[in-house]
């Protein structure tokens, strides 16, 4: 249990992960009350940024730290460099596999729909059910790592998708096929939710956007080389085997998880605080012990913990402040009003890509062989390594030169160049289907469309963890559940639309209804300070609880 999830006083001690003091000292409303519940210590922790430098009484210059790891060694802000990275290494493989699951399967309708009497466009519905209970899963998720750890989710979410991905192979018609899909996309979901807390709970304020980057590249890389792969494998394979594929794939995740895993929740409450990187860690570190790795593993250490059981870490706890955070307007805007439009897009895309390049010139495809459709995946991949890269210098930029005086709301300033891209991409991918240009538009305009999606997710991961930073999980949840709740109604419509409307109008509507969506980031940018002060977080003011 985390002391983020302690019920606050209003008079308390300071707190390892006090709003961002680079924000507080330039806007004294930020983050609602917190700065009058300060003591002296938290009061000199504001007059410097995470980051900025002060002078010891040797006249050395030591690095604040922001949030404040206690001195314990076991704190995972106090993990070296390689076990933060080690264990964020563990989750990736799972990040990885959730999208990629459930486009891994989308090469194979050709495959199926003769075995089941069915057309190929009535098979490629398989996919949306998983895509819908991957919002569920995540939801479903938080609950579960606040009350038993982030740790055994990430091991039972490995575990029960393998068994769901082996339940897929043997199917043995449609019917059980999509149940037993629908099931990867639920047990499945739950590393992109975990991935926010996980980076909250390693990393100092300075490191987040960088590896909130790192795990949003990585869920959002795996649709697309989820059928790169698959395109490939069934040129030499059937269906049931190229999902066999699949299931070692996840029995490696899995193993990782059991390798490099561990539990990153760490409660602080009661104990000494670092304040600067010159203050010693003390103490010796429990190191590891194979018995305690397994409780871990298992959930057993987090059941074994009453104290969480009892407290707002319980899962009904946990579930209210899921609930009544979806209730303030600068999480429900940037995730219901922005993600929602700006990925389903990009699901859609992935979901039907197939359907328009497989089929002969003379039935108005490009005639493309499976290896010529696997080589087209690689446009989304260079899109959103290139996003990637994009987000590690261009949000590090705005934190550095205008959060001190914008607040906050400067991360979201990242979204507009990135809807500009993306509505360009998708004209382009529009105009070149309507005329049948060359392909390289559709690969360039695909290519154009994920570098938007991941270039939002971390402007608007980055400022929601910033203006919930004790809620990294549920915060997660509900990112997730914004991102997949477009793609699962978007594989209904997408190709009923192209057919009625064609492809120049249908695609240039949906640059449209992206390019529309910035305004409710510009409004968020305009009152979001004032919404976080009206409706703060629950239990008090902004992460107080």
């Amino acid at each position: 249990m985390q002391d983020g999830d302690q019920t606050s006083s209003t008079k308390r001690a300071p707190s390892p992960e006090d709003p961002i003091p680079a924000v507080e000292h330039s806007d004294s409303d930020l983050d609602n009350k917190n700065g009058s519940n300060r003591s002296s210590s938290g009061s000199s922790s504001r007059s410097s940024s995470s980051g900025s430098s002060s002078r010891s009484s040797s006249g050395s210059s030591t690095k604040r730290l922001n949030p404040r790891p206690s001195t314990s060694p076991d704190d995972p802000l106090n993990w070296s460099w390689g076990k933060k990275h080690a264990v964020l290494t563990a989750l990736i493989p799972g990040c990885l596999l959730s999208d990629w699951t459930l486009t891994w399967g989308t090469t194979v309708f050709h495959m199926q729909a003769p075995e089941w009497g069915m057309s190929v466009e009535e098979v490629s519905h398989s996919v949306s059910p998983g895509i819908a209970l991957q919002g569920l899963g995540g939801l479903v998720a938080v609950p579960l790592c606040e009350r038993y750890g982030r740790l055994p989710v990430l091991f039972y979410s490995q575990l029960l998708s393998l068994a769901a991905t082996l339940g897929a192979m043997y199917a043995p018609s449609y019917g059980a096929f999509t149940a037993f899909r629908a099931l990867q996309g639920f047990f499945g979901a739950p590393p992109q939710v975990i991935g926010m807390c996980v980076v909250h709970d390693l990393f100092f304020f300075d490191d987040r956007a960088r590896k909130v980057n790192i795990w949003a590249a990585s869920f959002l890389v795996g649709p697309y080389l989820g059928p790169l792969f698959s395109s490939l494998l069934v040129l030499r394979l059937g269906w049931r085997d190229d999902f066999g594929i699949l299931a070692a794939l996840y029995a490696t995740s899995l193993l990782v998880v059991v390798l490099l895993g561990d539990e990153t929740m760490f409660a602080r409450a009661g104990m000494t605080l670092r304040g600067t990187e010159g203050d010693p860690v003390q103490g010796e570190s429990t190191g590891f012990q194979a018995g305690r790795h397994a409780w871990l593993l298992l959930g057993v250490e987090g059941w074994r913990d009453k104290a969480a059981a009892a407290s707002s870490s319980s899962m009904w706890g946990v579930w209210r402040k899921q609930c009544a955070l979806l209730t303030r307007p600068y999480l429900l805007l940037p995730t219901a009003l922005f993600i929602t439009p700006i990925t389903m897009w990009t699901i859609g895309m992935v979901a039907t890509i197939s359907q328009f390049v497989l089929p002969p010139p003379e039935a108005g495809g490009y005639g493309f062989s499976m290896v010529a459709l696997a080589m087209l995946y690689f446009a989304p991949i260079v899109g959103t390594l290139l996003a990637e890269t994009w987000g590690h210098w261009f949000n590090d930029v705005l934190a550095r030169r205008h959060m001190a005086r914008y607040g906050i709301e400067c991360r979201l300033t990242a979204t507009y160049p990135a809807v500009v891209v993306g509505a360009v991409g998708l004209v382009l991918f529009g105009q070149t289907l309507e005329h049948h240009l060359s392909w390289v538009g559709l690969a360039l305009g695909w290519a154009m469309l994920c570098f938007n999606t991941l270039a939002n997710m971390t402007a608007v991961s980055a400022y929601l963890l910033d203006c919930l930073p004790r809620h990294a999980a549920l915060t997660g949840a509900w990112l997730n559940f914004g991102r997949v709740v477009g793609g699962f109604s978007v594989a209904y419509f997408q190709l009923p639309w192209f057919h009625r409307n064609g492809a120049a109008l249908s695609f240039g509507l949906q640059a449209v209804v992206m390019v529309g969506a910035t305004l409710v980031i510009a409004a968020t940018q305009v009152w979001g300070r004032t919404w976080r002060a009206r409706f703060p977080a629950p239990h008090g003011g902004a992460d107080t609880d």
